[in-house]
């Protein structure tokens, strides 16, 4: 008997298969993560101030910054989540973070359109 099942009794270890599915998709979610994180940095840093509005860049970049975090904290909440669901032989329930990262995104978007004309 593996550690694993003597520390969690009712759970067995899964086929690899799954387990690495599971790791990829975490992995994919890190990236998205450090592309927010580095998106967010770069029109803080790069990006000319907008005319009129030297916030402007602030207003987008510090929201991507921090989705960049929540979406590197969620990813491995999810990953702990499902890896349970999998060593359980439970259904692996829907992500939330495909919407939480719409939503913010779009959000953003119509943020960043507002500055845009405003600063014309």
């Amino acid at each position: 008997m593996s550690r694993t099942q003597e520390e969690r009794p009712g759970e067995a270890e899964p086929d690899a298969r799954f387990t690495f599915a599971n790791e990829r998709t975490f992995l994919a979610w890190n990236r998205t993560a450090l592309a927010l994180i580095a998106a967010g940095l770069a029109i803080a840093q790069l990006l000319p101030p907008f005319p009129g509005l030297p916030w402007g860049r602030h207003l987008l970049a510090v929201p991507l910054i921090l989705l960049g975090m929540a979406t590197s904290i969620g990813s491995f909440a999810e990953w702990r989540r499902d890896q349970r669901a999998l060593r359980r032989g439970e259904p692996v329930p829907p992500s939330r973070l495909p919407r939480v990262l719409a939503v913010t995104v779009a959000v953003l978007a119509a943020t960043a359109a507002v500055i845009v004309l405003a600063a014309a």
